[in-house]
């Protein structure tokens, strides 16, 4: 009673407040008109072609507005009178109004606008048409905005500000994966729209002056908060339902969705910075800032170091123009308004225009029952503009707590990772301090040895100094003897060249003298023993004849016989003392004959002598000629290994300049690819030392080392590019390991090849940092390849098998899934519908088990190429010595069992009305290309007499005619359904159907549009498909081979 009495003080009169406020409302009508004026004032208001930001007190009326009628048609008949084509400004803050409507308004207000979808494109293709000012920017606002609507209408779980817990992000994909995986794309694209008006909003600001203290620039930037607060909760969600996906599908499966979130976050967490350090956002939001790196979905662990972005909006400092207390009891004249028209439905009409009869003609004073009914009354006003204080302040009180509870969550997050983060840092200095204990006791140990050991390396060092410098002397004069010796060995020879000459004719003139001499010599020798013979003969016939004298007297007839024989000597005697003289003569002729030779000799030997001083003066000036050609030929060699040099290196920087350069930031490769080009510029590298070496030993080998420079240069900057290109699909932090090596790398060969330009250094220039580097990128490559490709060869046989047997299972289930759909088919359709149903279905099931035979013959074929092929060894083996065709086949398995399943897939769609007949009759092309794929892997090693090939041939035919069957009944299913939903104009006025025309015109072109996209996306599909098959099937390296 006390507060009642105290309240009563407090409200002296409200009675009359109360009566007057009914009966200046004239009912609910008035009440309807009051409100839409006041929407109408509030709407032009913050719709207005002033370049201001909205204020906060007109969105607000506009959003309070929506809950009280429960919808947003107010909002849209006040903008439809607004001349929102003819002034970009007036069109942009209509956006930003519109976009606190979706979020914070009536759930209603997505239901009422989505008829105006169309007209927002309408409008949005318009604006883009504009380069400058607020056109582009409009335009892009409206897209996100239909955006946002389709994904609203897609996902109705998901409030307009995207506020949910994790129970109920769960329950918005029904614990299917495909729908987590399709949200996760839908989320993808919306955030996409977000991020791209974000960077187009920065992109139109001259960022170099204060923008953000500007009308026009706040202007641009006010809408950036709703964005902001959209960006924070997509991006969290989209993590968490990321790491959901990798939980249930594999690795390679989801990689453009980590491709796609990868790029994302780097926008995501530039923009979030860039507006953190704006004046604008500084008193309005607090940004949250992304971790330095992307959560890692390969490692489920990591789920728990995610911390949620929170963007807290300050209460105090919600908007400069905020009025809360005041608008909110404005607003809630309507409530007052409830409340007397349930008054006069208790009290009856006659209570409403003077329930107490004050105006009464026979003026009788109040009773009792008026003061209890009028104390009532007051108490009851009293108490409802308490009870309106009351909840404006735990209403700002509410908003401040949690804003304040926002802020401590994400500061306690960050205390709690902070923490984490010291902990590892004092673990890891704790034991880094140990090591460093260990490390200084070895340290003293080895410094008082490293002193005894620098005391005797300084002995040696002098003594090998002076050891150094009597070094250098003698080899400075051995280079000095040995250039002589040179010189004089060339003089020697040509000199004794033609001395020998010369001595040979004297020697042969001596031998033809001594010959002559000989002969003399034995002549006379034999004369003088004939002689010597004849005298002993002669003093045998003396003594003979004193013999015969004794005995001449006893034998006339012997002394006669003795005179005749002494006779004969005589003239023997004379006739050897002619010989003797004919000899002297010849030997006087000789003599003179070796005279005249003497003097012939003396005179060739001064010719000879003469020749020779000239042959030496022709000798010197023949080698001061060579020497010339010598010196020429060295710095042509020089200038040609220079130019060469040169352009290597700008081949390198070029490449240098390349990876700068933002059109290579699209380029993207495999590291498959990185590491064949690394692995042929290592051994280009090598090659190049070697030439290198020799061309420092011998000058003339520059024609080995420049085919090698041009190469190397080549292959280093191929890398380079290749590098760069690996680097934009890795991870951020491989990524930027691989861009740094990369720049050093191409540096070191920049230095090296400018090192081959300089006479000084070319004997100093070294290639190994080059080769350093191109190792550590071959190491980065290494850890970038997919590992899910890497196969042990003694696996490949079991693979095999395990393929076989996974595609049959499939093919099974696949023909079981389709005879259950063609029950429920025939169970629950009638009629066009379940004629349709029946014929797919059917052939669908003659593919099955024409694939099903297919399969069973190429078994059937390999075991028999493995039985014929594999010898004395194991088929294991066999599969391991023939890997590239095992893989292919293993490939050929897969496609075709994942076809089996998709055209099932797709067949249970189109009967249930959801999929599209094109769809089916791409799964069974695809179907007819995998087992194609299978029959081609199969035939290889197939020998062509062989029965098993011409069943596998003959069950390939069968296959294409199922195939040919699917899409005949397919084709022939659609005509049905379309004959039978074709349109009827008949009821359509002449207005209706020049609408439709221009409807089908723009539904026409824009499938056009389409179609081409699509073209151009399926040759890029095919293109990227070829590729990774290369990589996979290792085509680049038999290229290579």
């Amino acid at each position: 009673m006390d507060r009642v009495s105290s309240t009563m003080k407090q409200v002296s009169n409200p009675l009359p407040k109360v009566l007057s406020r009914r009966a200046g409302g004239g009912g609910l009508e008035a009440e309807r008109e009051s409100f839409e004026r006041a929407q109408t004032v509030s709407i032009n208001k913050a719709i207005n072609a002033q370049e201001v930001a909205v204020k906060e007190k007109h969105a607000r009326t506009c959003i309070l507005g929506t809950h009280h009628e429960k919808g947003a048609q107010t909002f849209w008949s006040v903008v439809n009178r607004l001349p929102l084509s003819g002034n970009a400004v007036l069109c942009w803050k209509f956006c930003h109004v519109f976009h606190k409507l979706l979020r914070d308004g009536h759930s209603n207000v997505l239901k009422d606008s989505v008829r105006y979808k169309n007209e927002l494109s309408d409008m949005s293709r318009m604006w883009g048409h504009l380069s400058e000012g607020y056109g582009q920017l409009c335009s892009i606002y409206l897209k996100l905005l239909r955006t946002k609507m389709e994904f609203h209408t897609k996902n109705p779980r998901f409030p307009g500000n995207l506020q949910m817990s994790d129970r109920q992000l769960d329950e918005a994909g029904e614990n299917d994966v495909n729908n987590f995986f399709q949200l996760t794309v839908e989320m993808f694209d919306y955030l996409e729209c977000e991020l791209n008006l974000f960077q187009t909003v920065f992109s139109s600001l001259d960022m170099s002056r204060s923008v953000s203290v500007t009308a026009a620039g706040q202007c641009r930037l006010a809408p950036l908060i709703q964005v902001i607060l959209d960006c924070s909760h997509l991006y969290d969600y989209t993590v968490k339902l990321l790491f959901k996906l990798h939980s249930c599908l594999p690795a390679d499966t989801l990689q453009g969705h980590r491709d796609r979130f990868l790029e994302q976050f780097r926008k995501l967490k530039d923009l979030f910075y860039r507006s953190s350090n704006l004046q604008y956002f500084k008193r309005l939001i607090q940004i949250p800032q992304l971790p330095e790196n992307p959560p890692n979905f390969l490692r489920a662990s990591a789920l728990s170091e995610h911390i949620s972005p929170v963007v807290v909006i300050p209460a105090e400092a919600s908007s400069p123009d905020s009025e809360p207390i005041t608008d909110l009891v404005e607003m809630d004249t309507a409530s007052q308004s409830l409340f007397d028209n349930k008054f006069d439905d208790i009290f009856g009409s006659s209570f409403s225009c003077d329930p107490f009869n004050f105006n009464s003609q026979n003026g009788m004073s109040k009773d009792d029952k008026d003061r209890l009914i009028e104390q009532l009354y007051g108490e009851i006003a009293g108490l409802k503009e308490e009870l309106e204080n009351f909840k404006a302040e735990s209403t700002r009180g509410a908003v401040q707590l949690r804003g304040r509870a926002s802020e401590l969550e994400a500061e306690l997050a960050e205390q709690q990772h902070l923490k984490q983060q010291a902990q590892d840092e004092s673990e890891f200095l704790r034991t880094e301090l140990e090591e460093l204990k260990k490390q200084r006791e070895d340290t003293e140990k080895a410094q008082r040895s490293l002193t005894e050991i620098e005391r005797r390396a300084q002995a040696n060092e002098q003594r090998y100094s002076k050891l150094k410098e009597k070094y250098s002397e003698l080899v400075q004069n051995h280079a000095d003897l040995l250039r002589k010796n040179a010189e004089v060995t060339k003089q020697i020879t040509v000199a004794r060249q033609a001395q020998g000459d010369v001595e040979r004719e004297k020697k042969e003139l001596e031998d033809s003298f001594q010959r002559l001499s000989e002969q003399a010599q034995r002549k006379s020798q034999e004369q003088a023993e004939v002689l010597e013979t004849l005298k002993r003969e002669l003093a045998a016939s003396k003594q003979e004849l004193q013999v015969v004298q004794g005995t001449l007297e006893s034998s006339t007839q012997a002394g006669a016989e003795q005179n005749t024989r002494i006779a004969s000597l005589e003239q023997e005697r004379d006739r050897l003392s002619r010989a003797a003289e004919q000899h002297r003569d010849e030997m006087a002729a000789l003599q003179a004959e070796l005279q005249q030779l003497q003097d012939t000799l003396s005179s060739e030997q001064e010719n000879s002598r003469t020749e020779l001083e000239t042959l030496q003066t022709q000798l010197r000036d023949k080698e001061s000629t060579e020497r010339a050609l010598q010196q020429r030929l060295a710095q042509e060699q020089l200038s040609l290994l220079q130019g060469t040099a040169h352009e290597a290196e700008r081949m390198v920087q070029d490449a240098l300049t390349r990876m700068e350069d933002p059109a290579h930031i699209s380029c993207t490769g495999s590291a498959d690819c990185l590491l064949s080009r690394t692995l042929a510029a290592s051994e280009c590298a090598e090659r190049l030392r070697d030439a290198h070496s020799k061309y420092l030993l011998d000058g003339a080998a520059v024609g080995s080392l420049l085919p090698c420079l041009a190469l190397f240069a080549h292959l280093v900057s191929d890398t380079l590019l290749q590098g760069s290109a690996t680097s934009h699909v890795a991870p951020v932090e491989p990524a930027d390991r691989l861009l740094e090596l990369c720049k050093q790398c191409g540096s070191a060969a920049v230095s090296y090849l400018s090192a081959l330009q300089d006479p000084g250094t070319v004997a100093s220039a070294d290639c190994s940092l080059v080769t350093a580097c191109l190792g550590q990128i071959s190491a980065i490559g290494e850890e970038l390849r997919p590992r899910g490709l890497d196969v042990r060869q003694e696996e490949l046989g079991d693979l095999v098998d395990k393929e076989m047997a996974a595609t049959a299972a499939a093919i099974e289930t696949a023909s079981a899934r389709i005879e259950e759909m063609l029950s429920k088919a025939r169970a629950g359709d009638t009629g066009v519908k379940l004629e349709v149903n029946e014929r797919i279905l059917g052939s669908c099931t003659g593919l099955m088990q024409a694939i099903h035979v297919l399969v069973l013959a190429s078994k059937d074929l390999q075991r028999e190429i493995v039985e014929s092929g594999r010898g004395a060894a194991s088929p294991k083996e066999f599969y391991a010595k023939n890997s590239r065709w095992t893989e292919g086949l293993i490939s050929a398995s897969k496609a075709v069992g994942w076809g089996a399943t998709v055209m099932v897939d797709a067949a249970d769609l189109v009967v249930q009305g959801k999929g599209t007949f094109e769809e089916l009759m791409v799964c069974s092309r695809e179907i007819a290309a995998s087992t194609a794929q299978l029959v081609a892997a199969s035939k290889v090693k197939a020998d062509k007499d062989s029965a098993n090939l011409c069943k596998l041939q003959q069950a390939s035919r069968g296959v294409n005619q199922a195939t040919a069957s699917v899409v005949a009944s397919t084709k022939a299913g659609k005509s049905q359904v379309e004959e039978k939903d074709s349109m009827d104009f008949s009821g359509m006025t002449l207005t209706q159907i020049k609408r439709q025309e221009m409807d089908s015109q723009v539904r026409v072109l824009e499938l056009e549009n389409q179609l081409q996209k699509e073209r151009q996306k399926l040759g890029e599909l095919r293109k990227k498909h070829y590729e990774l098959a290369g990589v996979a099937e290792g085509w680049e390296e038999d290229a290579a081979d």
